[in-house]
């Protein structure tokens, strides 16, 4: 019988620490909530890349954290309501509050009727409103199911300038899974016009699920893009599965089986 693959969790934990989005988007998030997130995104084994809120407590991150740690926030989230305005407006308070990054919901429900159009309207309506900021777009691909219209969307997000393609908001029944990123990252790879990355975001809660998401990366776009850069993770408990291993309360080696 072939011996199972492996990975190093050592490794894997230190790249995925370095691309983590810690996340706190409950309804009632206040500002010590947010100071607390802050608080733990400079962790004893280094920062995460970014920390993600609402645009309403977004000024307060910002002032919380290190440059190094970046601020992001949420847009037409997390509805995806065909609604440029609201989208605009959303950006517009994101990118006013100082935020480097704005996560927008596309309107998946326009999508599964095929109104595209109204897609796009959204979309374009965000990117004119954070100029100059990284603009992640949540396809919610556990909605839209099909992987033609997963990768229908992902074209879409890329044509109006999209800078991530994300897979989900965390707040639908099916998140982030690896047969949706393969879609997203194709469309990723096939994109000529300018260099989009990858964020992961909706049930990736251990080393072993990151390890997934980075060979995925890795094996469509290259090495070169397993950085912060080009490749997120969204979530708010892998942290401390980041941190057993790291701290060494995890096992050394893992089997790749079953990510």
């Amino acid at each position: 019988m072939k011996d199972e693959p492996t990975f190093d969790p050592r490794a894997v934990a230190t790249q995925a620490l370095a691309s983590l989005d810690l996340t706190s988007l409950n309804e009632g998030d206040t500002e010590a909530d947010v100071a607390a997130l802050c608080a733990r995104a400079e962790s004893r084994f280094g920062p995460v890349a970014a920390v993600c809120v609402w645009p309403r407590l977004a000024a307060f991150a910002r002032r919380q954290l290190p440059a190094a740690i970046r601020v992001a926030a949420v847009a037409n989230f997390p509805q995806g309501d065909p609604n440029p305005e609201r989208a605009q407006r959303d950006a517009g308070l994101i990118a006013d509050a100082g935020a480097q990054e704005v996560d927008v919901v596309l309107p998946w429900r326009a999508m599964r009727e095929g109104d595209s159009s109204a897609c796009r309207r959204v979309l374009a309506a965000a990117r004119r409103a954070s100029e100059g900021l990284t603009l992640k777009v949540i396809l919610e691909t556990g909605e839209l199911k099909s992987p033609d219209l997963i990768a229908e969307a992902s074209r879409i997000a890329l044509g109006e300038g999209a800078d991530f393609l994300k897979t989900s908001t965390g707040k639908t029944a099916t998140g982030a899974t690896p047969e949706a990123a393969q879609v997203m990252l194709a469309a990723i790879a096939a994109d000529r016009a300018h260099i989009a990355g990858f964020k992961a975001s909706g049930g990736v809660r251990t080393v072993a699920d990151a390890a997934r998401y980075l060979a995925l990366v890795r094996e469509t776009l290259g090495d070169g893009a397993c950085t912060p850069q080009r490749f997120r993770i969204g979530a708010s408990g892998l942290l401390d599965a980041i941190e057993a291993v790291l701290g060494g309360t995890a096992p050394a080696t893992s089997s790749a089986t079953g990510y």
